[in-house]
């Protein structure tokens, strides 16, 4: 399947980020601990790799040409035959006509025949999508990769989705027959269950069959019992595979109306509805059939890797929060490079109690250098007894990895990452699943995927790749926190030197009311004679961006928020009170004599003290910065020789070196 690009770009150049809300988050973050569902968000949501119970299948193509190469393998478990077709760089023409063969065909009969293993049929029915033709062609939508990309498949082998709604679907076979089916209810995926499933009716035979597809730990005491379930879970979560158990139960007419009257009652039940809908539901996932495991590999975007090296050179803590299995969080993280080649891992064992709780903490406190992988029941349970005492454990490790996560646990361990740390968490992820952790942090980015727009529209940033997360941190987060921080101390600044200039004129009058400049002054003082320079201090950067991402450990120095904090803002101070009593000191003793003209004196010391003090605090010169510093001046100049009810334009050319020196 080909990577489906988003049409709206959402990262350019120069602004990799949108923003929801309001820009004080990304300015506070100063990241210390990053949170990241990092088994679909590193991804690309783009099947390389289809996997069923001992079958696999493996697509690749040549860019550019129309040669595909196909491996498959199946292994029937019925008659212990295996059947194996090798397509080696043949035509598009041929690839196709093959596929449409009968050898095709009856290779895959043990899939599509509804008495054998009717998958392909299960696989359409139990997938909420719909389809868009265009030129004999389909594109499908899904909420879930995975059922696109297992849709794709049976496409691939012959069978065909071409119509679903709510209510019905239609499937075309390689032979153009045409299968319809009734959809009579439909039981979504939740969090919480972890499964979702359908029951259909055949139009031809008038079977009413119950699908279900799930995670292999709800599923394994589900279905009936068998010896490989567990077996091949652990093998394909190994290699970084996403499994999904398939099973299916056949109904009669009989149960199935009992059932529907039964769920119609507890929908319509005022009390505990939720309680007793599920109860119900459960009454039918019982001693259901096992049809299949599949197994969906996805592969990881481009320049994950690197993303995260910068990101942990930089100083910050990443948690991996993630629902799949123990095994594939732990293959995703080593291909991430989350977790390095010759890293110690410490792997969190299960408990069940307090007692097993504390001396599991007890193990791993001797081995804090380690990464830790910890199951969701694990960490419920250590959050419950010993929350402060994991935490502060866990706060200590390289990184960790929570697998098996439900979107509360998210959530929880971001709280109480900021609350036991004291120190600012962002949060990344780009399903609906990860929208309560991403709320609860301090930043939350979320990525724009084929999983929907749920984690972008409820983050505060909005990025299309996890790559472009580094420079969203690393460089705009800098030039956020460092502009506004040289900002805010100019605004302070502006108005602190006026009002000593004012206090210390009024404390030559005995503190009388009496105000130094006129009100037509002090506005052009704080809008166009000082306004343009001040705030074209948001374009200065301290460092490239360049070098901001070649050397992450610049980073840490805005963890320690020396930019912006009580010793800055009490320098600044000191400075404004000095200097707005030299300058009005400056201009009543060296003018004595002409104390008419304290006006003038004091305000154009005043206006040249401001821009000078713009200029020297500039690190790296932007035209735009020119322009406003020699636009504010021009203005003041002008102002001059027009405005003579407040200045006397002879005595400005008299004195032009002495202002100068005073300011």
């Amino acid at each position: 399947m080909r990577q489906v690009r988003s049409v709206r770009t959402m990262f350019s150049n120069d602004m990799e980020g949108r923003r929801n809300r309001d820009i004080v988050d990304i300015t506070d973050f100063r990241g210390r601990y990053i949170t990241t569902e990092c088994c679909c968000t590193c991804t690309m949501d783009s099947l390389e790799a289809l996997k069923f119970e001992r079958i696999q299948f493996v697509q690749s193509s040549e860019q550019g040409s129309g040669f595909f190469q196909w491996d498959a393998s199946v292994y029937a478990v019925r008659t212990k035959k295996d059947f194996i077709v090798c397509l080696k760089f043949q035509e598009l023409c041929s690839f196709k006509t093959f596929l449409c063969s009968d050898s095709i065909w009856e290779l895959f009969s043990w899939f599509a025949t509804p008495t054998k293993m009717p998958f392909p049929k299960m696989r359409r029915n139990c997938s909420d999508k719909t389809d868009q033709q265009s030129n004999q062609s389909f594109l499908y939508q899904a909420s879930s990769q995975d059922e696109v990309a297992l849709v794709a498949w049976t496409e691939s082998v012959g069978l065909t989705l071409i119509h679903r709604d709510i209510t019905s679907m239609k499937l075309k076979t390689a032979h153009n027959q045409i299968l319809n089916y009734s959809i009579l209810q439909i039981f979504p995926f939740t969090s919480e269950t972890k499964r979702m499933g359908i029951i259909v009716k055949v139009k031809s035979s008038g079977d009413i069959i119950f699908f279900m597809k799930g995670a292999d730990v709800v599923m394994s005491s589900i279905v009936q019992y068998n010896d490989w379930l567990d077996e091949e879970c652990g093998n394909m979560a190994r290699e970084g595979l996403r499994t999904l158990v398939v099973a299916k139960k056949v109904l009669t007419d009989e149960q199935y109306a009992d059932f529907e009257a039964r769920l119609n009652q507890a929908k319509v039940s005022i009390h505990d509805r939720t309680a007793k809908v599920t109860a119900v539901i459960e009454s039918l996932e019982r001693d259901m059939e096992l049809l299949c495991l599949t197994g969906v590999e996805d592969k990881l975007q481009d320049n994950v890797r690197p993303t995260l090296e910068l990101l942990k050179n930089a100083g910050i803590r990443i948690w991996m929060l993630t629902g799949d299995k123990l095994e594939t969080a732990i293959s995703i993280a080593k291909s991430s490079r989350l977790v390095a080649r010759n890293q110690q891992i410490h792997v969190f064992q299960t408990v069940t109690s307090r007692n097993e709780v504390h001396l599991e903490l007890n193990n791993f406190r001797r081995k804090n250098d380690s990464v830790l992988i910890i199951r969701g029941d694990c960490l419920e349970l250590c959050l419950k007894f010993y929350p402060s005492e994991f935490m502060e454990l866990a706060c200590q490790c390289p990184a960790v990895v929570c697998c098996r996560c439900s979107p509360t646990q998210k959530a929880e361990v971001v709280r109480l990452i900021q609350l036991e740390t004291g120190k600012r968490a962002c949060a990344i992820g780009d399903g609906g699943n990860d929208v309560s952790m991403i709320q609860a942090a301090d930043v939350g980015i979320g990525i724009v995927g084929k999983e929907g727009k749920q984690a972008s529209l409820a983050a505060d940033f909005s990025v299309t790749q996890f790559s472009h997360i580094a420079r969203l941190i690393l460089v705009h987060g800098r030039y956020s926190y460092k502009r506004s921080a040289a900002l805010s101390q100019f605004v302070i600044h502006r108005g602190l030197i006026i009002s000593t200039m004012q206090a210390f004129f009024s404390a030559v009058f005995y503190f009388a009311s009496v105000a130094l400049y006129p009100g037509f002054l002090m506005v052009g003082y704080a809008t166009i004679y000082t306004m343009f320079p001040v705030f074209s201090l948001v374009l200065d950067k301290d460092v490239s961006p360049e070098i901001a991402l070649t050397y992450p450990e610049l980073y840490k120095e805005l963890c320690k928020g020396r930019s912006l904090s009580f010793k800055t803002f009490f320098i600044w101070v000191i400075i404004s009170i000095y200097q707005g009593g030299i300058i009005m000191y400056g201009a009543l003793f060296l003018y004595k004599a002409e104390f008419i003209h304290i006006v003038s004196i004091s305000f154009t010391a005043l206006i040249f003290t401001e821009l000078l003090m713009v200029a020297l605090t500039v690190r790296t010169w932007h035209w735009l910065m020119v322009i406003a510093e020699l636009f504010s001046l021009i203005i003041y100049l002008l102002s001059l020789f027009f405005m003579k009810q407040f200045f006397v334009t002879s005595f400005q050319v008299e004195h032009p070196i002495i202002y100068l020196v005073i300011s």
